[in-house]
C-alpha cells in the first residue's frame, strides 16, 4: 500500500530542512540565503500589488512570504499558485525569444513553492517548480515538475547528513564487478578517473581519494537547485535535483534526476527529445539528443550522447561522440568516436582517439561466466567491423583491428599494426606499421581532426593527439626488439639449426639480419609468440618493411622534437644547443593518465605525495596535471634523443655538427615521404573502379566527392612539408652546420 501523507496545506512549501538538521540559530533559508547571489533586494508586496495579483487568479497560503524588486509588474503574473516563501525580481513588459519560441515576461499558469527568480524570467505552465534559485532571462514553458529535495547531490558521489554508505553512488568503470569503481564528482578529469581506477592494492591511496572528494562538498542539507542566466527548458518532464548553469537549453526531457549540467555562455550545452538521464554530471558543450539513456555517468566537456545511445556506469571523455549504441562499465580519455546502432563497448579502458566500427563487440565475456574481465586499449584504438573480442584483451597504441570473430584473448604489443584473423589458415596475422604503409592519409587526418576539434574551455591536462609520441615511441622500440628476436628465431628454424639459442643470441641473429637487408630474409615466415591465448600460429608480415619504418620514424620525432625545441627556446648557435641538451637522456617509460602522457617517474612521485599526505586534495593533483603539461616539451625531447640513441643514432650533445645536420635532412625526406603517403592512400579511392563504378563519369564523381586535387588536408600537409623544408634549412644555415 502507498503510504499517502497529510498535512496543512499552509505547512506547503515550509520544513525544507528537517528542525534536526538545521544548526543552531538558523532557519531553513540559510544556505538558501547564501546560494542566491543576484544583488536583488527584494520587498514585500504592497496592497495593491495584492489586490491585482488577486484579480489575475493567483492565490498564496501566505501574501507576507510573496517578495518582490523595486521593479515588480504585478500584471505580469496570472493564474499561479505560491506556497512558502517566494522572491520574484523585475518583470517588465517584454516577451523573450530563443529558437522561434516567444513566451512573455511573467509568471503564468503554474505552480511556485519556496523559489527565488531573477529579472525578467518567463515562467508558462510549470505544473510543479519548488525550491529553486532562477536567474535573470530564464525561459521555463511547458515542464511537468522541476523540483529540489532536502538532499540533492546533483549527481556527486557525495553523502549527505543521516545517509548511509548505501545510497552513494559510485561509477563502476573498467570492470564490472565494482573492483575499479570511483566516486564521481563535478569536476573529475578525465585523469583523475584514471588514478582512481588503478593502485587499488593501495588502501591509503585510494582513501586519500576519497577524501579529496569529501572535502569538495559541503555534506549539509538544505541547498537549493540553481538554474542560470539565460537558460530555456521547455516541453520537460521530469527534472528532479538537477543543478543547470547558465545558458543551456533542454527541450523535451523526460526524465532528468540528480544532474549537474554544466553550462556556460563559452561551452553551451544542450539536452533534447526524449532523453532520460539519472546520476550523472554532464561538461560544459556537451549535446544530448533523441532518446538517450545515460545512468551513472559523466561527460567530460563538449562530449555528444545521441540517437538513443546508452551510457551506463562509465566516463566518457572530452570532444567524443556517442550515436545509437551502448557503452557499460567503460572509461574513456577524450577523442572517442562510436556511431553504430550495433556496436558494443563494456568494462573497456580505451585511451583516446578511438573510433568503434558498427558490429564491433568489445568485451563481451563470452568466454567466462564472471563479471571480472576487462579490455585494455591505447590511444588510437580501432576495431573493425563485426570485430568481436574477449576478456581480457590488450593492445598497443593505434591497433587496428580487421572484421572477424577473435576466439582468443590477445595481447598485442606492437603499435600501429593490423590485426587480423585468418580463418582459412587458422592463423592470426600482424602487419606491424600498417598504417604508414597503406593508410598514411586516415592517420595523420585523425592526429589534426582531433586538435581541431578540441573545444575545452578547462586545458588543466594536456592532451596529446599527435600518433608520434613518448607512448607509442616506446611501444615502437619495444617492437624493434620483439622484430629482431621473431626473425632470428625464423632464420635459425629456416636454417634447420638444432642448436639451442638464447633469447640474447636470437635478437643478435635477427637484428644483423634486419638491419643488413639481407634477400634471404624477405621470404622467411617470422611468427611471434605471446600474443594470443591459443595454440595456433602468430604470423608477422612485412616485418623488415616495419624494421625499416619504425626506426626512420624514431629518428624523425627526434628531429621534430629537436626542432621544436630550437624554436620555442630562441636557440642561436650550435655552441647553446649543446649546452642545453641533456648529456645523457634517460629512457624513461610513460603512462597515458587520461589522455595527458606523463612519465611513469612522476607519476610515481604524485603517488607517493598522496599516500604521505603532502597532496592535499583534486586542486593538488590537477595543479601536478598543469605542471607536468608545462614540463612537457622539455621532456618529450630528452624522450625522443634517448630513443634515437637507443636505436643507434647519435648523443647531440657529444656529436659535432655533421651528426645534426644528417638528423635534419633525413627528417625533411621523412616528412616528405608521409606528404606523399597522405596523398597515395587517398588517391587509391580515385583510382579503385570499384570505387568509381557507381558514378557515370570522373566529373561526376567529383561532384559527389570532392576533387582530389581540391582535399583541403591534402594541400595543408604538403604545404606543411615544404614549410618544414625551409624552417630545417634556416636551422642549417643558422647554426652553420
Amino acid at each position: 500500500m502507498n503510504e499517502i501523507k497529510k498535512s496543512p496545506i499552509n505547512s506547503l512549501g515550509y520544513n525544507f530542512i528537517e528542525p534536526r538538521y538545521l544548526p543552531k540559530g538558523k532557519d531553513e533559508y540559510y544556505l538558501r540565503n547564501q546560494q542566491n547571489r543576484n544583488g536583488i533586494r527584494y520587498r514585500q508586496l504592497t496592497a495593491y500589488e495584492i489586490e491585482v495579483l488577486v484579480r489575475n487568479r493567483n492565490t498564496s497560503s501566505n501574501w507576507n512570504d510573496i517578495l518582490v524588486s523595486d521593479a515588480f509588474t504585478p500584471e505580469l503574473v496570472q493564474n499561479c499558485k505560491f506556497f512558502g516563501l517566494v522572491r520574484i525580481g523585475k518583470l517588465e513588459p517584454f516577451f523573450l525569444e530563443f529558437n522561434s519560441l516567444r513566451r512573455p515576461v511573467g509568471l503564468y499558469n503554474s505552480t511556485i513553492i519556496s523559489c527565488d527568480f531573477g529579472d525578467n524570467v518567463s515562467i508558462d505552465n510549470t505544473n510543479y517548480l519548488s525550491h529553486y534559485i532562477i536567474g535573470n532571462d530564464v525561459m521555463i514553458v511547458n515542464t511537468n515538475e522541476l523540483t529540489i529535495t532536502d538532499y540533492a547531490k546533483f549527481g556527486n558521489g557525495i553523502l549527505k547528513e543521516g545517509e548511509s554508505e548505501a545510497v552513494r553512488i559510485r561509477l563502476e568503470v573498467c570492470n564490472e564487478n565494482g573492483g575499479r569503481s570511483i566516486i564521481p564528482f563535478n569536476g573529475m578529469l578525465p585523469g583523475d578517473a584514471w588514478l582512481w581506477s588503478r593502485f587499488r592494492d593501495d588502501q591509503v591511496v585510494q582513501d586519500r581519494f576519497t577524501e579529496f572528494t569529501k572535502k569538495k562538498f559541503d555534506d549539509r542539507r538544505g541547498y537549493y537547485g540553481k538554474i542560470g542566466d539565460r537558460t530555456v527548458i521547455k516541453n520537460c518532464k521530469i527534472i528532479k535535483d538537477v543543478w543547470i548553469g547558465t545558458d543551456a537549453y533542454l527541450k523535451g526531457a523526460n526524465k532528468l534526476k540528480n544532474l549537474t549540467i554544466n553550462s556556460s555562455a563559452q561551452a553551451k550545452s544542450q539536452i533534447g527529445e526524449g532523453c532520460e538521464m539519472v546520476n550523472g554530471i554532464v561538461g560544459f558543450g556537451c549535446r544530448v539528443f533523441y532518446g538517450v539513456k545515460a545512468v551513472r555517468f559523466i561527460m567530460a566537456s563538449n562530449s555528444q550522447l545521441k540517437y538513443g545511445a546508452r551510457l551506463i556506469n562509465s566516463y566518457l571523455g572530452d570532444n567524443s561522440t556517442i550515436s545509437c549504441c551502448e557503452v557499460l562499465n567503460s572509461l574513456i580519455f577524450p577523442a572517442h568516436e562510436q556511431h553504430h546502432n550495433n556496436s558494443f563497448l563494456c568494462a573497456a579502458l580505451v585511451m583516446g582517439q578511438s573510433n568503434m566500427a558498427a558490429g564491433a563487440t568489445i568485451g563481451s565475456n563470452h568466454n567466462s561466466r564472471s563479471p571480472d574481465g576487462e579490455i585494455v586499449a591505447g590511444r588510437g584504438f580501432w576495431p573493425g567491423l563485426c570485430v568481436s573480442l574477449k576478456h581480457n584483451s590488450r593492445f598497443a597504441s593505434f591497433n587496428i583491428l580487421a572484421k572477424g570473430d577473435y576466439p582468443s584473448e590477445l595481447n598485442i604489443p606492437i603499435p600501429f599494426a593490423l590485426v587480423s584473423n585468418d580463418t582459412s589458415k587458422d592463423e592470426l596475422v600482424i602487419m606491424p606499421a600498417y598504417w604508414f604503409q597503406h593508410n598514411m592519409y586516415a592517420l595523420a587526418r585523425n592526429s589534426w581532426k582531433y586538435v581541431d576539434r578540441d573545444k575545452r574551455t578547462d586545458r588543466t591536462q594536456c592532451i596529446e593527439y599527435d600518433f608520434l609520441a613518448p607512448d607509442s615511441i616506446g611501444e615502437m622500440l619495444d617492437a624493434l626488439g620483439l622484430f629482431c628476436r621473431f626473425t632470428g628465431k625464423a632464420w635459425v628454424d629456416a636454417q634447420g639449426k638444432k642448436k639451442k639459442y638464447t633469447e640474447e643470441e636470437l635478437s643478435g641473429i635477427g637484428k644483423g639480419l634486419l638491419e643488413e637487408g639481407k634477400e634471404n630474409i624477405e621470404g622467411l615466415e617470422v611468427f611471434a609468440d605471446g600474443f594470443e591465448n591459443s595454440d595456433r600460429k602468430l604470423r608477422l608480415i612485412k616485418v623488415p618493411q616495419a624494421y625499416r619504418v619504425f626506426r626512420e620514424l624514431i629518428s624523425h620525432h627526434a628531429a621534430v622534437q629537436l626542432l621544436a625545441f630550437i624554436k620555442t627556446k630562441k636557440i642561436t648557435d650550435h655552441a647553446a644547443l649543446q649546452k642545453a641538451l641533456p648529456g645523457s637522456p634517460a629512457l624513461i617509460r610513460w603512462r597515458n593518465v587520461g589522455g595527458q602522457l606523463i612519465r611513469e617517474t612522476e607519476l610515481e612521485k604524485l603517488i607517493q605525495r598522496i599516500r604521505q599526505g603532502k597532496i592535499r586534495d583534486w586542486n593538488d593533483v590537477h595543479s601536478f596535471y598543469s605542471q607536468q603539461g608545462e614540463a612537457y616539451m622539455t621532456d618529450k625531447l630528452h624522450h625522443a634523443l634517448a630513443a634515437l640513441k637507443a636505436i643507434g643514432g647519435p648523443n647531440l650533445r657529444r656529436s659535432g655538427k655533421a651528426a645534426l645536420r644528417e638528423l635534419l635532412q633525413n627528417s625533411i625526406g621523412t616528412k616528405e615521404w608521409m606528404a606523399e603517403g597522405i596523398y597515395t592512400s587517398r588517391a587509391k579511392d580515385y583510382t579503385n573502379p570499384f570505387r568509381k563504378m557507381v558514378y557515370d563519369s570522373p566529373e561526376e564523381m567529383d561532384t559527389v566527392i570532392g576533387a582530389l586535387k581540391d582535399n583541403s588536408f591534402i594541400r595543408q600537409e604538403r604545404e606543411a612539408a615544404k614549410a618544414y623544408r625551409r624552417e630545417i634549412d634556416r636551422v642549417i644555415r643558422k647554426f652553420d652546420l
